[in-house]
Order: C-alpha cells, then sequence, then structure tokens
C-alpha cells in the first residue's frame, strides 16, 4: 500500500527501524566489534568510518569480558567518544552475557547476522581468508553501516518458554530415532511384525505385543507354542506400558501368526530383537520426559495468561501454540504479522526485473524450527479450521493458479503465524468472520487475522 509520501509501509518500517539501530549505534560512541569463542575472544575498536583504534585478544570465557569492556571504554574516551556500543555474532549463548556486560556498564548492544559476515568477508578482499581478526574488524564495519539488528531481549518467562521448546525439540528427534531405528531392525530380523498393522509403530496393540516378544528374550517357538490366548493375554497385560486400556484382536492375531513366519536374516534376529527391547524402552523414557516438558510449557502459557487465547483457533492444540511461541519468542516484538512470517521463511520470495516475471518461492531464510513448528501445526488444525480449509481448497482448485497440496500447507502455515500475531498481541481471541475477511477488526484498516 503506497502512502501520499510515496512511501510504502515496508519502508517506514525499514526507516524505524535504523532509527532505533541509530540511537544505540551513535555517533559519540566508538564500536567494540568481538569475534566469540569458547575460551579465546578477539576484539577490535573502531570508529564510524572503519579505523581501528586499538586490538585486544583475551583468553577468557565470554561471560569475564568486563575487563575487556573497561580497557574499551578507557580507549575510546582518549580517542574523544563519550561511550562504546558492542557488537558481536550472535554466538550460541555467550552473546547473551556480552549483552548483560554491556547493559550493566551503560554501554550499547547489537547483532550481525553470521551470513552478513560471511558475505562481507568474501566482499572485502574478494578472498575467503577468514581469521578471527578479520571478522572482528568485518563485524565492526557493518555495524558502523547499521548492517545489524537489535536482538531479542526477552523476559523471564518468554526466556524459559524458548528453553523448554528447545528440549522438547531434542526429546521429538530423539523418540523419531528410537522409532526409525525399531522399523529398521525389524526388516532386517523379522519383516512379519511389521506388516501385523497398518500403521505399526503408531499402535498401542502393536508395541504391546512387541514388547511380549523383547520380554521373552526373543523365543518366538516358545511364544508360538503358548498358543494365541496366551499371547493376547500377554499382550493385554503390557497395554498399560503404553497408556491403553485396549487391544486390538486382529492385531494381536497378526503378531502370534507373525511368530512362526520364516522371513528375515535367521542369524540376526536374536541380537536384534534384543536390541529393539532396549530401544523400545529408550523410546518409552523419552516419551515420559516428552509429556513432562510439554506439560511445563502449556504451564507457561496459563501463566502468561495465553492458553485461551491460542487455542480459539479450532484446531490449534496448546502443546502446538507454545511449541510455536518457544520459537517466535514475544510476538510483541514484531513490528506486524509479516514480519512473524518472515522470521519463519514462510513469506514467499519474488524473482521479478521490469517485464520478466519469475517463479516466486518460499524464501526459507527464516528460522528453521519455527517453520517446522507451524507446518507440524497445519497438519492438524485443517481438519478442524473451517476458515483454513477453506483457504486450503481454493489454493488447491482446478479453476484457479493452484497450488500442489504442499505449496498450499505452507500458505496455510503462514496464516496461522498471522492470526497468532494478532491474537496474543491485541488479546483478542480468534474470530473466524475477521480471519476470513468477511469483517474488519476494531480500528483497523484491514482485516487484523485475515487470512
Amino acid at each position: 500500500m503506497v502512502q501520499r509520501s510515496g512511501l510504502t509501509r515496508g519502508d517506514r518500517r525499514r526507516n524505524d527501524r535504523i532509527e532505533a539501530l541509530r540511537l544505540v549505534v551513535r555517533a559519540d560512541r566508538a564500536i567494540l566489534a568481538i569475534d566469540l569463542g569458547e575460551d579465546k575472544q578477539v576484539a577490535a575498536l573502531m570508529d564510524h568510518d572503519g579505523r581501528v583504534l586499538g586490538r585486544r585478544t583475551v583468553t577468557v570465557k565470554a561471560f569475564a569480558l568486563g575487563g575487556l569492556l573497561s580497557w574499551a571504554a578507557g580507549q575510546a574516551a582518549r580517542h574523544g567518544f563519550a561511550s562504546v556500543v558492542l557488537g558481536c555474532e550472535p554466538t550460541g549463548h555467550r552473546w547473551r552475557s556480552v549483552m548483560q556486560l554491556a547493559d550493566d556498564a551503560g554501554m550499547g548492544f547489537v547483532c550481525v547476522q553470521s551470513l552478513k559476515v560471511h558475505r562481507a568477508r568474501e566482499a572485502d578482499d574478494y578472498t575467503r581468508d577468514k581469521t578471527d581478526h578479520k571478522d572482528a574488524v568485518l563485524i565492526g564495519k557493518l555495524i558502523a553501516r547499521l548492517d545489524g539488528y537489535l536482538p531479542e531481549r526477552a523476559d523471564a518467562d518468554w526466556a524459559r518458554l524458548r528453553h523448554l521448546g528447545a528440549r522438547r525439540a531434542r526429546l521429538v528427534t530423539e523418540a523419531t530415532r528410537c522409532q526409525q531405528q525399531i522399523a529398521d531392525l525389524l526388516g532386517c530380523c523379522w519383516p512379519a511384525a511389521l506388516a501385523a498393522a497398518a500403521k505399526p509403530l503408531e499402535s498401542t496393540s502393536w508395541l504391546a505385543c512387541l514388547n511380549v516378544v523383547v520380554d521373552a528374550g526373543a523365543d518366538l517357538a516358545a511364544l508360538a507354542a503358548a498358543g494365541p490366548d496366551g499371547f493376547t493375554t500377554a499382550a493385554r497385560a503390557r497395554l498399560s506400558r503404553f497408556g491403553a486400556v485396549r487391544l486390538s484382536h486382529r492385531i494381536a492375531r497378526g503378531m502370534f501368526t507373525a511368530l512362526t513366519d520364516p522371513a528375515g536374516v535367521a542369524v540376526q534376529r536374536p541380537g536384534a530383537l534384543e536390541r529393539i527391547g532396549l530401544v523400545l524402552a529408550d523410546w518409552q523414557h523419552t516419551n515420559t520426559r516428552l509429556a513432562d516438558v510439554e506439560a511445563r510449557m502449556t504451564g507457561m502459557l496459563d501463566a502468561m495468561g495465553l492458553t485461551a487465547l491460542v487455542t480459539s483457533i479450532p484446531g490449534l492444540s496448546a502443546v502446538g501454540a507454545a511449541v510455536i511461541l518457544a520459537e517466535t519468542g514475544d510476538l510483541s516484538r514484531f513490528a506486524s504479522a509479516r514480519s512473524v512470517v518472515k522470521h519463519a521463511g514462510l513469506n514467499p520470495a519474488e524473482n521479478t526485473s521490469a517485464t520478466f516475471r519469475g517463479q516466486t518461492q518460499l524464501s526459507r531464510r527464516g528460522r528453521p524450527g519455527l517453520r517446522l513448528a507451524a507446518w507440524r501445526a497445519v497438519w492438524g488444525a485443517l481438519p478442524h479450521n473451517p476458515v483454513l480449509h477453506a483457504k486450503f481448497t481454493h489454493l488447491t482448485r482446478r479453476d484457479t493458479d493452484r497450488l500442489v497440496a504442499a505449496q498450499a500447507r505452507a500458505a496455510c502455515a503462514a496464516t496461522l503465524l498471522r492470526w497468532l500475531h494478532a491474537i496474543v498481541t491485541r488479546r483478542q481471541p480468534f474470530n473466524p468472520d475477521i480471519a476470513s475477511g468477511q469483517l474488519r477488526a476494531a480500528g483497523q484498516q484491514t482485516p487484523t487475522m485475515a487470512a
């Protein structure tokens, strides 16, 4: 949308970001650029013209850089600067320690994207020469050009939710790894077991039957000799380990029949089934820890008063919303819903020039964890959310410039992020009329939650 000044909303927001950076990277502040490492920190003190005023290399952890900051303040004063602004790449969690030190010392703090440092390294002298000292200077030059950003300053609640989200992502990966390992091992030594259920690793009955086999020491012949009734009784007794109470007799019969199936590498079967038993125990333990961390995450939503708001979106669970918010952080720090979508890398990246019109694709330049969380949430929301389902149907219709199913789901994931931004920042529950564009939100020129 173009205003009378000729500036677009994007221009104004970009100008606001530059103004906010200029308030931190002031002309009366020298620039202390630090190339952070585990035990070695390389720093360059620079002016705004790119001149190096001093260098210092210290072999301490990032949290012990108070002496370096005092040195920089003294050097800056001798060169006529009133204060110092620190800058670094967001390396691990070390940059947070440096930000805390800068805040305590009354100094400014900015971050520079690692990708920009990489590009600047190539543009500096047209080589790929990389040293800590050169990287520190490049970071300083980028800061002087206002080519950095003000990092997130999360409060205790949002910081805790982000840490819990990181732990959940690791546990989900562990659980998936256990599932894949069980399937791979069975495919080698006992493939008939996998055919006993349509989705065996998602069936509690199948898992209970597999638990009977591994508890029996992989003696398939002895289990077969005990008869189907004995096998079914043993499987029913193990359902509670998987949080179930009813056994599928069809799956139990299929697993019992598989006991006498000779397919598979027989010499590998005893060892592989023993290993499957160990992996199954790991999987159960991982699921227990996963349930605990998810309960903590939903508890954080309750504490922040967000549960009722985010679950007002049909098809979005409290856990799904917590996972997304753990990746975004406080949504009020984003200037617009589009900024959240760009942060996830779900925004369309155009490829046009004059009369040339290239193919538009997703940018995929944002936060991968956020993109994955939104993508997973859409799968659960689509069957239960009429507005989202209508959008998906429209995007895949034959009489339009239709998208393939994966592209339409990505667009729906971006829509879900826009809704969350509107709901959390405005503290208003989901309204399907506003979300579908049939009603405008109060005080807004455009539908706040429009799909």
